[in-house]
């Protein structure tokens, strides 16, 4: 059994695998991170309220690294963009013409810098985001939606920049 074991773990490490967020290509000096409002370069309002939260809740639940307020503070900085935001029907009803479905597409850049330094440790000019999320087909019981699926889109964003920050692709 202890040979079945051993013989296990041989074949992990030698795969290289590695368990998430027990080592990074960050630099061993980085222990906290700020994440500052994500800049909104559209005139879709309300687009970057939720990420920079969703971000510091994911590198809080998932990583050793500490999210501060302040990024004088910090030993990094993680900067984001809103860039481009599409919304566009995907499903129509075919009794009403009207739509069924949508998606919503955003696009990010986001880069992380040491502060000490300034040095560059990920950056990610293009980042996407696509959320679908349904359309009520009844106009009097309409409810918008695409607020829940820009948060559901903020939760995507957060845990795909986390972990490309944390496997730097």
């Amino acid at each position: 059994m202890k040979s079945l074991a051993f013989s296990f773990l041989l074949v992990l490490s030698s795969c290289g695998y590695k368990f998430a967020a027990t080592d990074t290509v960050l630099p061993k000096t980085v222990h906290t991170i700020a994440i500052p409002a994500f800049n909104n370069l559209t005139t879709r309002y309300k687009l970057t309220d939720q990420m920079p939260e969703a971000i510091s809740r994911e590198f809080l639940t998932r990583t050793r690294y500490r999210v501060v307020p302040d990024v004088n503070s910090a030993d990094a900085i993680l900067r984001g963009a809103v860039v481009n935001y599409s919304f566009n029907p995907t499903i129509f009803d075919p009794a009403t013409g009207r739509a069924a479905y949508a998606e919503l597409h955003v696009t990010l850049s986001v880069t992380l810098t040491e502060r000490s330094s300034g040095k560059v440790l990920f950056d990610r000019k293009n980042f996407d985001v696509r959320e679908t999320y349904q359309i009520s087909p009844d106009a009097t019981q309409y409810f918008e939606e695409s607020d829940p699926a820009l948060k559901r889109a903020g939760q995507q964003v957060a845990r795909s920049i986390v972990s490309a920050v944390l496997e730097n692709f």
